[in-house]
């Protein structure tokens, strides 16, 4: 093997320069195993990287589970049923701190629990929807009092209720019109 082809390996196996691996050739008389050893010596051969491995399960902070990963994403995901769920709860919880009330004018016709006016519009929707749709033509206002989720409802109940008193004036003007001429 000639020279050249003694350095390039010695500066393989010992990871040093030209210059370091031809200076500890020319020293050992060419002889690349004394060559390595003297590099050695010196303290200019590194070391090879060792990596070991494993079957052993240990937790490392750097790796995520992937079961724990998933789960996480399960729950933080809106899934439909959770979403009706948390619907389902919200109506109970406003049927539960809420009061229904009705007036006319200025005056309260009666006050009940929401959860009784959600009883009794679950089993007599047919003939109680219609008869609070036809009392609003006659000046009658539904509300709700009590948690601040009862705003939403009662400014979509001011705006039928203001609907309705629209629909009245306007046909009492065509109404009260005929009847002049």
């Amino acid at each position: 093997m000639e020279m050249m082809e003694k350095v390039e390996r010695l500066r393989e196996k010992a990871n040093v320069t030209y210059e370091e691996a031809k200076a500890a050739l020319d020293e050992t008389g060419g002889d690349l195993l004394d060559a390595i050893v003297l590099l050695e010596r010196q303290g200019k051969v590194r070391e090879p990287a060792q990596s070991t491995f494993s079957t052993e399960y240990e937790e490392q902070a750097e790796y995520i589970r992937v079961k724990d990963k998933v789960e996480e994403q399960e729950k933080s995901a809106p899934s439909f049923g959770r979403t009706i769920g948390g619907l389902f709860r919200g109506f109970i919880r406003f049927i539960k701190q809420t009061t229904f009330i009705v007036t006319r004018g200025e005056d309260t016709v009666f006050t009940m629990p929401t959860v009784v006016f959600a009883i009794l519009l679950f089993f007599f929707w047919e003939v109680l929807a219609p008869v609070m749709i036809i009392a609003l033509f006659f000046g009658v206002r539904y509300s709700f009092d009590g948690e601040e989720e009862a705003e939403k409802a009662n400014s979509i109940l001011h705006k039928a209720g203001d609907f309705a008193e629209d629909v009245r004036s306007e046909f009492t003007k065509k109404d009260g019109g005929n009847e002049e001429s």
